[in-house]
């Protein structure tokens, strides 16, 4: 049973920073893709970024140069580290995990709960 459960969300101000963890049970982390995705209030999910086993990283253009994915193999955990944040960034923040080099949602297997991000103006 893989599990994947995400913390470190909540209220920040425009140009703040937050660590976002995802900490994954039932899959190791650096065998699969790690991928973070975002839903913000009336809109599609959309990908954010995401690592491969070979710890390659892609981004979303509009998080570039803003957000950064790593993992800690060690406690088989990945951490979306967002700085110089947005308005436009509020949005539940997903971790997921997928057998496939893919920035499509659909091509992920497994997702957490999600957890909320609020960047106010």
């Amino acid at each position: 049973q893989v599990q994947l459960v995400e913390s470190g969300g909540g209220l920040v101000q425009a140009g703040g920073s937050l660590r976002l963890s995802c900490a994954a049970s039932g899959r190791t982390v650096s065998a699969y893709a790690m991928g973070w995705f975002r839903q913000g209030p009336g809109k599609e999910r959309e990908f954010v970024a995401r690592v491969w086993r070979s710890g390659s990283t892609n981004y979303a253009d509009s998080v570039k140069g803003r957000f950064s994915i790593s993992r800690d193999n060690t406690k088989n955990t990945v951490y979306l580290q967002m700085s110089s944040l947005k308005p436009e960034d509020t949005a539940v923040y997903y971790c997921a995990t997928s057998r496939w080099v893919s920035t499509i949602a659909r091509d992920y297997e497994y997702w957490g709960p999600g957890t909320q991000v609020t960047v106010s103006s």
